[in-house]
Parts: structure tokens; sequence; C-alpha cells
């Protein structure tokens, strides 16, 4: 009976915790703009498929994923799945080759995430490596690494954007050379945008954004926002804007802390309708935000200025190019 009644329990147990799981994953759909990590967050897939972690071990879940083509600032990130207490063991079996040779350097943001980039942007056409020789590492008492392989992926062409709230402009510009300058919408002035240097590290043709699930209330719940990327983790986005109108943009700041650029609620009715006497609509048959969202790839920089807030944190999506290199190498356990 005591056998019986213990199995049931487990069961119980196990019911509870998929449903956990399910509630979890239904929120993880939605998004904000302005805080909140959330939407398709797809770091789990980035390990080796069929590996699990052990009952009593660790892995790291990566960015970017092998054999993708990233831009030019793009930081590597590893998020472990248990505390780190042994970083400097951790981070002396990962490292960071790339062709052309670059030095590349670690920095630690708590006990479970590890970043890593160079001094400077990537040299655009890179090759680089991410080694990891985590099996059998010791991490944590009783914690020990189960991961050892590596990563590959290539660096692109050098595509850099400058968000100035204060203008109200998005300037473009690709290998040192102007592409476009956008008119913009940047955030209100309760809710303004961080200044400093971001890094887009999720794209999305189309997501929700619900002002309910990120501290926001019922100000916003938008179920077909197009043209979405991702700046930070608490939620900073570049993303279309269909509901606002059109003279906004150019002229004033009215978001919850993203940058909007002119858009429609279906990008598919944009197709064809370039306009010579309309220069928001002179984009090979794309909207602003489409023009923007197709010659943007994962790891572009966009620098926001001229925002009344403080500069984005460091350890804030791929914010780490706000630190200087000397800060940066000494948030790493070997130095």
């Amino acid at each position: 009976m005591a056998d019986r009644t213990a199995d049931a329990g487990r069961r119980a147990l196990g019911a509870a915790a998929r449903r956990l799981m399910a509630l979890a994953a239904a929120a993880s759909l939605l998004v904000g703009c302005g805080v909140g990590l959330g939407g398709h967050d797809a770091k789990d897939d980035r390990v080796a498929r069929g590996t699990a972690p052990p009952r009593d071990g660790f892995i790291g879940f990566f960015t970017p994923e092998a054999g993708s083509v990233v831009g030019t600032g793009m930081i590597l990130s590893l998020r472990f799945n248990r505390t780190i207490t042994d970083r400097a063991a951790v981070e002396r079996r990962i490292t960071v080759t790339a062709r052309p040779a670059v030095t590349v350097a670690g920095h630690w943001f708590g006990s479970r995430r590890l970043d890593l980039r160079p001094a400077d942007y990537w040299r655009p056409g890179s090759r680089v490596t991410l080694h990891l020789r985590l099996r059998g590492v010791r991490g944590a008492p009783n914690t020990y690494g189960g991961q050892s392989k590596d990563v590959t992926f290539t660096i692109g062409r050098d595509q850099r954007s400058t968000a100035d709230a204060a203008s109200h402009t998005l300037t473009v510009r690709r290998d040192g050379q102007l592409l476009r300058t956008l008119p913009m919408t940047a955030g209100a002035p309760d809710h303004t945008t961080y200044n400093g240097i971001m890094v887009i590290s999720e794209k999305y043709a189309r997501t929700r954004m619900n002002g309910r699930t990120v501290g926001f209330g019922g100000e916003y719940d938008i179920p077909d926002v197009p043209h979405a990327m991702r700046l930070t983790d608490s939620g900073t986005f570049v993303h279309g804007n269909y509901w606002s109108p059109p003279d906004v943009f150019g002229t004033d700041n009215v978001s919850h802390g993203c940058i909007g650029l002119r858009d429609v609620r279906d990008p598919g009715e944009a197709a064809g309708q370039d306009d010579p006497d309309d220069p928001d609509r002179v984009f090979g048959g794309r909207t602003p935000a489409g023009w923007f969202f197709d010659r943007s790839m994962v790891g572009d920089v966009i620098t926001v200025t001229g925002s009344d807030d403080r500069t984005v944190a460091a350890g804030n999506g791929m914010g780490g190019w706000n630190l200087g290199w000397s800060a940066w190498r000494s948030g790493s356990a070997l130095r």
C-alpha cells in the first residue's frame, strides 16, 4: 500500500510538473516592449540534439548556432543550466579561435552566464569556432560538465545602425557606406529607450506583445507586431509599427521603449506599392520596417543616442560592447 501511495504521489508530481512546464511555455510566447525577456526564445535548441543534462551535471546553452552567419557585433554567450561556483575551471575549458586570428576574452554575468568577445567588432568574413571541452570538468560540488564539441559560425558583412532618439532617425550603414536614413519613433518621455550599443539577438517576422505580461498592465496587447528584432533581454526591440499615425515617424517619440519603424499590419500588402513621391514608400516594394528587417541579421549593431535614459547594462542582451576592453577582461575568472 505504501509503495502504491508513493507511486501515485510521484505520478501526481510528474503531472503537476508537466502542467507547469506547459504554462511556462505558453507564457513564453508573449513579449513586451521595454521589459521582460520572453517570446520565442529558442536557446534550448542550441545544444547537441539528443543531449540531456545528467542529474548531477551541467551543460551550456550557446549562441550563435553552428553554421550560422551573423553580424560583426555578435557576442558568444553560454547560459548554464546549473550554478557554476568554480568559474575558472569552466572558463579554462572554453576557448574561441578565429581566422583571421584575434584575441577573445570571457566575462561572467553572475554564476550561470559566460559571454565571450574580442576587443573590437569581428572582421567581416571571419570564421569563428567555439571549443567546448567541459566533459568531466567540475563546475560546482558534485556537478560536472557533459559537453565536448566545436561550434563554428561565420561573420557576415559589417552593418551598423544609429538610432538617434533626438532627431527621430535610424541611419543604416554597411561596410562604412550609408544605405539609408529611416524616420523612426523611440520611447516616450515616461518609457524612454536605453542609450548605448545593442545587438540584434532574435528576429521574428511577426510576434505578439502584451503589456500585461511585462508590467504595463492593459496599456497594449498587439497580437501581430511585424518585423520584430530583439535588442535586449529586458524587452527592447526594433519593430514595425502600423498603429501609430504616419506623421509620428521622424517627429515624435511615442513607444514603450522600443524603436518603431513605419509599417503595415499585413506586410504583404506593401509589395509593389512603391511611391516615388513618398520617400517612406521607395523601398523595393517594402515598408521602412520591412526594408530594414530584410537587410538585418542577428549580430548587427544598433547604437542608440539622444535618449533621456541611462546606457544599457552590459549584461542586458549583447550589451557587452558598452564596456571597454579592460573592463570586459576584468570579468574573466582567469584574470
